[in-house]
C-alpha cells in the first residue's frame, strides 16, 4: 500500500501583492456583519490566483516541475490584471462559493495557464478538464446552512460594493507548497519562474 507521507501538497499560482490583499481584507470586513457560523472565510494572506493544483508530489519532482514551469513561461511577457466585483458559484441567489473577479489581460493569463498545463503532461499530470475561470475565492458556505441563512448571505453579497479596483503586474509564476495544519494552511514558495521581460 502506498503512503502519502513524505509527499508535498502543491499547486502553481500567481501570488498577490500586499496592496491587493489589503483591498480584499477591507472587502471581507464589509461582509463580516453576517453570522459567521455558516460561512468559512479564506485567510486573506493565503489567497493566490491558482493556475493548476498538482496534489501530492515527491520532493524529487520539484526541480523538473520548476523547469517545466520556466519553459512554459518563456515567450509570455509580463501583463496587467485587475480584480473587481463579487460573484458566486453556482450563482448569487444560491451562493456556495463567493469570489472576486479577475479582469485585465486575461488572454495572456489564459495562455500562461494553458502553456503550463500542457508542459506538465509529459511529467504525468493530467490536463485540466474544466475551462479555466480566473477568480479569487473569499468564502465558502458550510454544508448544512439553512435556506434562510443562505438567502440572507445572498442579500448581503449583492448589496456590497467592491469599491476600488486593484491592478497589479504579473511578472512571475510560482510553484507553491501547501501544508495543512489545525490553524489553517501554511503556504511556502518552492520555486519561481519570471515571465520573459519585453526587450526594448
Amino acid at each position: 500500500m502506498s503512503s502519502d507521507s513524505g509527499k508535498i501538497r502543491s499547486f502553481i499560482a500567481i501570488e498577490l501583492p500586499d496592496e491587493v490583499k489589503g483591498g480584499l481584507s477591507r472587502l471581507r470586513s464589509k461582509m463580516s456583519s453576517t453570522d459567521g457560523t455558516f460561512v468559512k472565510w479564506v485567510d486573506i494572506d493565503g489567497i493566490h490566483l491558482t493556475l493548476k493544483f498538482l496534489g501530492n508530489i515527491y520532493s524529487e519532482q520539484i526541480a523538473e516541475i520548476a523547469e517545466a514551469i520556466k519553459g512554459a513561461s518563456q515567450g509570455i511577457h509580463p501583463f496587467q490584471l485587475r480584480i473587481s466585483g463579487l460573484g458566486a458559484f453556482p450563482n448569487l441567489k444560491q451562493p456556495r462559493v463567493v469570489w472576486v473577479g479577475v479582469f485585465g489581460e486575461t488572454d495572456k493569463l489564459l495562455r500562461l495557464q494553458q502553456s503550463i498545463d500542457s508542459a506538465l503532461v509529459s511529467l504525468g499530470f493530467a490536463k485540466e478538464e474544466r475551462p479555466f475561470t480566473p477568480h479569487l475565492t473569499l468564502a465558502r458556505v458550510r454544508q448544512g446552512a439553512s435556506s434562510l441563512q443562505i438567502r440572507g448571505f445572498s442579500d448581503l453579497v449583492t448589496s456590497i460594493s467592491f469599491g476600488n479596483d486593484y491592478s497589479f503586474k504579473v511578472e512571475s509564476v510560482n510553484l507553491m507548497k501547501s501544508q495543512l495544519t489545525p490553524q489553517g494552511a501554511i503556504y511556502t514558495r518552492l520555486s519561481s519562474a519570471r515571465l520573459e521581460v519585453r526587450k526594448t
